[in-house]
């Protein structure tokens, strides 16, 4: 018989209670990440439900049927306690918005990267190439490659 879980990630001002609490149950419940616990379906409805507060089940935000409060609604959607959101979403093929001056430290240095400059391959001269193969006039990083290269392509010579 398989055992469904329901994954839990207390609050973090709760996990070490969390933690007490699981490891007093039979069996002992697992851990799925550092901050995570798989909890039996049948175990989790009998949990104290303070353990829960500000928890995080199966990805959505622990809400106590106890609540009466209704759901503040934000500009970007409704309010979900105890989860951080990001301001919006990105979207693929679209760039990244500016990111103002004062999020950065005040002794933050600006990256300013060298411009990379391309060679131009008819400025090399037949010295800075590594050595040919004779047979095809291939060229070769090192000796080494070339040796390689001729017992794969011309094991008759």
């Amino acid at each position: 018989m398989s055992r469904a879980f329901i994954t839990v990630r207390p609050a973090p001002q709760r996990r070490v209670d969390f933690a007490r609490w699981a490891v007093t149950q039979d069996p002992k419940l697992r851990t799925v990440s550092p901050s995570d616990f798989a909890v039996p379906n049948e175990l989790f409805t009998t949990m104290p439900e303070q353990l829960l507060i500000g928890a995080v089940v199966d990805g959505h935000p622990y809400v106590s049927p106890d609540e009466q409060a209704e759901p503040t609604e934000t500009a970007s959607g409704p309010e979900l306690l105890g989860v951080d959101l990001p301001e919006r979403e990105g979207i693929p093929g679209e760039p990244l918005p500016e990111v103002p001056a004062e999020a950065y430290p005040a002794d933050a240095v600006p990256l300013d990267p060298a411009p990379v400059e391309e060679s131009d391959a008819s400025d090399a001269s037949p010295e800075d190439e590594g050595p040919k193969c004779a047979d095809c006039d291939r060229p070769f990083k090192n000796d080494r490659a070339l040796a390689a290269h001729r017992r794969k392509a011309h094991p008759e010579d």
